[in-house]
């Protein structure tokens, strides 16, 4: 069976009113950290059931509803997420510690604002996924996420969406 999943992340506190059409078609959504509010994990939940991390900036209420990392299996895929992971070549010393003792054939992360799907050619050809930021505290560019379909122990067919520029707050009619 296909599994929808909307990943999302670094929103600090916003919540764009765009998310209940964009994450309408997903079964899931993930969020790697940094919320920023309690309100907006709450109205992700109210669109479709919510996985999530903490983030650095995340208040003891979001660490006490969500964990540092979230280790699970979908369809026959290992998924580890967790906000600060680094990048192939570049982890965090935390995660590249427990890397060493069996990479996920998923790793979902948050914290950078960069915009990566990326195999570590280096670790089991695991797939390192960061959605960049859909919030407008940070320094990049443009607001993303991303959705794609886990389906026969695969996960394939990535769409990036844009919500637009940073600091630009699109207005709904």
């Amino acid at each position: 069976m296909a599994v929808e999943i909307g990943i999302i992340s670094d929103t600090h506190g916003h919540f764009d009113e765009r998310l209940p059409e964009i994450f309408e078609s997903v079964d899931e959504i993930w969020h790697a950290g940094d919320f920023g509010s309690m309100n907006v994990a709450d109205r992700l939940a109210d669109i479709k059931p919510l996985r999530g991390v903490y983030g650095n900036i995340d208040t003891l209420e979001l660490q006490e509803r969500f964990p540092e990392d979230q280790f699970f299996n979908l369809e026959g895929v290992s998924i580890w997420m967790t906000h600060i992971a680094g990048r192939p070549g570049r982890y965090d010393r935390r995660v590249r510690q427990k890397l060493l003792d069996g990479p996920p054939d998923l790793l979902i992360c948050g914290h950078s604002h960069i915009l990566r799907i990326e195999r570590d050619k280096k670790c089991k050809e695991m797939l390192c996924v960061n959605p960049g930021a859909a919030g407008h505290h940070g320094f990049h560019k443009k607001l993303t996420l991303l959705k794609c379909t886990i389906e026969n122990a695969n996960v394939k067919n990535f769409r990036v969406i844009e919500l637009g520029d940073r600091g630009h707050r699109h207005r709904t009619k």
